[in-house]
């Protein structure tokens, strides 16, 4: 015979249900999961709270970067404690589509090899799935008071994980048709941005910064990590000022031996060093009108700082060898990925010139900052691919979703050699649509039903690998019918297809 339900707990569950309700009206992601994770980590006592969401459709959409924050770590461990729990812990609840519950993790079989596990000392977790097929991650790790989390501490994570889920959904779907805004589309139309793709907020602050650098006869600064586009957006300043009809002339600082740096700049008289047979004109001379890009200017020697810096404050120079001075109209903009005033604080770069090319600066976020900016740039890649060769080819939507979900560490440069060899293999092939497999020919091929999830996935991969498994188990159930699957996952026949392209999943054929 069961108990009777305790009221006590269906009070506490009706009004863990009602708040989350309450919150569910509102229109804004990230208040809406502050307050609901502030909720859940209250009912459930625990420390500390992270939730991470990517979406439902996530392997064919074209925007599919995931949401995330965190609740009782301190701000500048946030990013080092989502790398670390987004592996093991995470991956086995989202491969499972099971609550994690332990006690504690550095003592737990499953979780005490990892090193993350060990060097933060992680004791009690819950870990809950949000929704089904898994549209994030509810991780709850510690408690104020000791000991693990209760069995109604589980089912609140349970509950909350549960009607979380389609609450997130709508505030999803209503996030990703706002990055799918062009929020750069106005400033296009102010400015030349050739050969410049994206859609996102952060570039389009990049372009107001553009919009008011480019008509002013000032130096300009940029500064951003490596292969972020610094070239591109000096080119958009020069194409945008009154310099536009003049030269554009790029120097590498860094490409350049120290020894022949100030000829290669200001030029050499016959025999000022042992390769100059003749005398030989300088970049400045050569920008005369224009603008003087300065590409790694860290790089450059401290020899010939100073004699830049001459010559921005008086637009007058000397060929190496010579004695006459020379003038020119030349605006330079310079770029840097290294930390120019620690430069200067070690001396490796004078504090004067730093302040003579800051006269403005500005900043190009990394490409992880602006995620909705990596398909429209893949596109732009592949099409002009496609025109220099005369092989068009489009890029599938598991494709998309792939290099939206990869980490871009070296910026836009990797996502374009990325693309210029996915778009050669998938040519060797006889392909007409560049697919994920084209792209990551090194990344493990999604495991089978019989292997056990990793304990060192990513977020995403986990995500993939947990509906991959879902969808496959559910077609092996039913024989492999399609049309059943997709009333049973409630999905469209089509978009059950178009998952199934991007898993690569079809049916065996048995002898």
């Amino acid at each position: 015979m069961s108990l009777p339900p305790d009221p006590a707990r269906l009070q506490l569950e009706r009004d863990l249900f009602l708040r989350l309700l309450e919150l569910g009206a509102r229109d804004a992601l990230r208040p809406f999961l502050e307050d609901a994770l502030a909720l859940i980590t209250s009912v459930t006592g625990a420390a500390r709270g992270y939730i991470e969401l990517s979406g439902r459709a996530s392997p064919t959409t074209d925007s599919t970067a995931p949401f995330w924050l965190g609740r009782g770590f301190r701000d500048d461990e946030l990013e080092a404690v989502r790398q670390e729990i987004s592996r093991g812990i995470v991956a086995e609840a989202l491969a499972t589509g099971r609550t994690v519950n332990t006690a504690s993790a550095v003592v737990d079989p499953r979780f005490a090899g990892q090193a993350s596990v060990q060097a933060r000392r992680i004791h009690a977790v819950l870990c809950a799935p949000i929704g089904t097929p898994a549209l994030g991650v509810l991780y709850l790790q510690g408690r104020a008071a000791p000991g693990p989390f209760s069995p109604e501490d589980l089912s609140h994570a349970e509950l909350f994980a549960r009607h979380l889920a389609p609450f997130a959904d709508r505030l999803l779907e209503k996030a990703a048709a706002e990055s799918r805004a062009d929020a750069t589309r106005e400033l296009r139309a102010r400015i030349q941005t050739r050969g410049i793709a994206g859609r996102s907020r952060a570039l389009a602050e990049v372009f107001r910064q553009v919009l008011v650098a480019a008509p002013v006869p000032v130096s300009v600064l940029l500064l951003g990590e490596s292969g972020t586009g610094k070239t591109a957006i000096a080119r958009a300043i020069h194409d945008s000022s009154p310099r536009a009809t003049g030269p554009f002339v790029e120097v590498n600082c860094a490409a350049i031996p120290e020894g022949l740096f100030e000829s290669e700049l200001f030029g050499a008289e016959k025999g000022a060093h042992s390769t100059a047979t003749r005398r030989v004109d300088g970049k400045v001379a050569a920008a005369q009108k224009g603008t003087l890009f300065l590409d790694e200017v860290a790089e450059m020697p401290l020899s010939v700082q100073g004699k830049l810096l001459t010559f921005l404050q008086s637009k007058r120079y000397y060929r190496l060898g010579g004695t006459d001075a020379l003038s020119a109209d030349v605006r330079i903009v310079a770029a840097t990925n290294r930390d120019l005033e620690g430069f200067v604080a070690e001396r490796k770069f004078r504090e004067d010139l730093f302040y003579r090319l800051n006269v403005l600066s500005v900043l190009l976020p990394p490409l992880r900052h602006r995620r909705e900016d990596v398909v429209p740039i893949a596109e732009a890649v592949l099409e002009a691919l496609g025109e220099e060769h005369g092989q068009p080819m489009t890029l599938g939507r598991g494709a998309r979703a792939a290099l939206a979900e990869a980490e871009w560490p070296g910026n836009v440069r990797q996502l374009e050699n990325t693309l210029a060899r996915g778009w050669a293999v998938a040519l060797s092939e006889g392909a007409t649509v560049v697919e994920s497999h084209h792209l990551f020919p090194d990344r493990a091929a999604i495991e089978g039903p019989g292997e056990a999830p990793g304990g060192d996935l990513s977020f995403q991969e986990a995500t993939r690998r947990f509906q991959a498994r879902l969808l496959r188990e559910t077609l092996e159930a039913n024989g492999f019918n399609v049309s059943d699957a997709a009333r049973r996952l409630d999905l469209s026949r089509s978009h059950l297809n178009e998952l199934l392209r991007a898993f690569g999943i079809v049916r065996e054929r048995r002898p």
